[in-house]
């Protein structure tokens, strides 16, 4: 008796594709931005700051998150089937073409616009900028020797737009807060490179992880603890008492262990890294929500 044919795995729906393309099942990717926003919404608002915000700021965060993954797969899609953990990617795979991605890419980037659009017109000047730097991120990666930071620069728009949205100018503590979690950026960023290093180092491709070299484990703990000093410094004076620094002292807790799973530079260890790092702003936030609920009652 012959044997059978194969079997053919069944062809995935455009949405199951679209999903994967703006990482839907990874939610990771958009909690590292919406923490760092959140706790900057709160402290532009000095507490809660409404339910219409606290919408408007995580749906955008989600869309903006969602559009810039389709950008960077486009830009990125000739370099992508040489690394090991981004080959199965659907533009990559041709499963997605260049131009239905772009398209999915401005729907969802016009929907997040709509969203800021409710709010102050500072807040919608502020939305341009950070659309640009989105575009302009994944292209850094071919000449920028630190493109982690240049990605800081796009993620970390949030916090201004958070401040201009809620008192109509960005003051000097919102650039605070901004710088600091531009480091919190280039450390989890740096996890992330680390686990891909030895096929960027291949194909050509410029990471900090790259240009670190055997100082890049040094190089992500002062970032964290650079993160951890500014954020203090910036929280201090608005009275948040305990809870900030229980919270402040949980994401020093998570950088110590963060140092246990990328010492050895394994994938695995990095990528675990880079996928939990979130919970480090998860803890500021809710230091600093618990600390205005309680300082505000």
């Amino acid at each position: 008796m012959p044997a059978s044919a194969p079997s053919v795995p069944p062809a995935r729906s455009r949405l199951a594709l679209y999903l994967d393309l703006i990482r839907f099942n990874r939610p990771a990717g958009w909690l590292v931005l919406v923490w760092p926003t959140l706790a900057a919404l709160w402290v532009a608002a000095d507490g809660f700051p409404g339910w219409h915000l606290l919408a408007v700021f995580v749906a955008g965060t989600v869309l903006m998150r969602s559009a810039g993954c389709c950008v960077n797969d486009v830009a990125d899609r000739d370099f992508d089937r040489h690394v090991k953990r981004t080959q199965a990617r659907p533009i990559t795979t041709g499963q997605v073409s260049v131009r239905e991605a772009l398209l999915l890419a401005a729907a969802l980037a016009l929907v997040a616009f709509a969203l800021v659009l409710t709010t102050r017109w500072q807040a919608v000047a502020w939305s341009v900028p950070a659309l640009a730097f989105t575009i302009v991120y994944p292209f850094t990666k071919r000449f920028f020797a630190m493109p982690q930071a240049f990605l800081g620069l796009a993620f970390n728009f949030g916090i201004l737009i958070a401040f201009a949205a809620v008192q109509g100018r960005v003051p000097g503590l919102a650039w605070l807060l901004w710088l600091a979690n531009l480091f919190l950026v280039l450390a989890y960023d740096t996890e992330y490179a680390m686990v891909d290093r030895d096929d960027d180092l291949k194909i050509g491709m410029r990471t900090s992880a790259i240009t670190l070299g055997r100082f890049d484990v040094a190089g992500v703990m002062l970032f964290f603890v650079l993160c951890l000093g500014l954020t203090a410094a910036a929280l201090a004076p608005q009275g948040l008492g305990w809870p900030l620094w229980l919270g402040l002292g949980a994401a020093a807790a998570q950088v110590a262990w963060h140092w246990t799973l990328i010492r050895g530079r394994t994938r695995a260890g990095c990528f675990v890294a880079f996928s939990q790092s979130h919970w480090i702003g998860a803890a500021i936030f809710a230091g600093v929500a618990l600390g205005f609920m309680l300082r505000n009652q």
